[in-house]
């Protein structure tokens, strides 16, 4: 049996509380449970200045755009968290990519990408999630079809932190079994 893929996961909300956190942690179960191996990291880990040009001529890549950099090559896939700020992208989750693409390799070219989107509201951070897809296509990912909102997130979790309901659930497990089909068969 060939190696499980390799999955590098990270929300792009700072926050502690964050849904699209706790929307990821359950994405992560389902990839483990669907058998690959994964790596999940915290942004906060990882602080960033501001992406400008002048700065990265000035200063080189900053060390934690390496590190995440490295992390991405040594994995086969990635698993994003997008969180909704005025219908678009987090600036947390558009800077750690235009920082990441300033590498001397392409850290995204050959790499399989799913997504998941949770908000309090009816959408479920569909307008990002749409956006973030679009810019792993452009940065040269191969993304997962399957489309993986959570609205109304914040009454979406048990005290220990599970879904509650059963349908999203099993978006969730599909959307996990998908990455990881792609992922191998994209290595092979």
């Amino acid at each position: 049996m060939a190696n499980p893929p390799r999955i590098l996961a990270f929300s792009g909300s700072a926050r502690r509380e964050s849904l699209n956190k706790k929307f990821l942690a359950a994405a992560v179960s389902a990839v483990r449970e669907a058998g690959g191996e994964i790596t999940l990291i915290d942004l906060n880990d990882y602080v960033l200045p501001l992406y400008h040009g002048d700065l990265e001529a000035a200063q080189g890549l900053p060390e934690n755009a390496q590190k995440l950099i490295d992390l991405t090559v040594k994995h086969d896939a990635l698993l994003i968290g997008s969180p909704e700020y005025n219908k678009s992208i987090t600036p947390l989750l558009k800077n750690t990519l235009d920082w990441m693409t300033r590498a001397e390799i392409d850290p995204f070219e050959g790499k399989v990408a799913a997504v998941v989107s949770a908000s309090p509201g009816i959408l479920g951070a569909t307008h990002s999630q749409q956006l973030v897809r679009q810019l792993l296509l452009n940065l040269g990912c191969s993304v997962v079809p399957a489309f993986c909102v959570l609205p109304r997130a914040h009454e979406a979790f048990d005290e220990q932190g599970r879904l509650k309901d059963a349908k999203t659930q099993k978006n969730v497990q599909v959307l996990a079994a998908e990455l990881i089909r792609l992922a191998n068969h994209l290595s092979n």
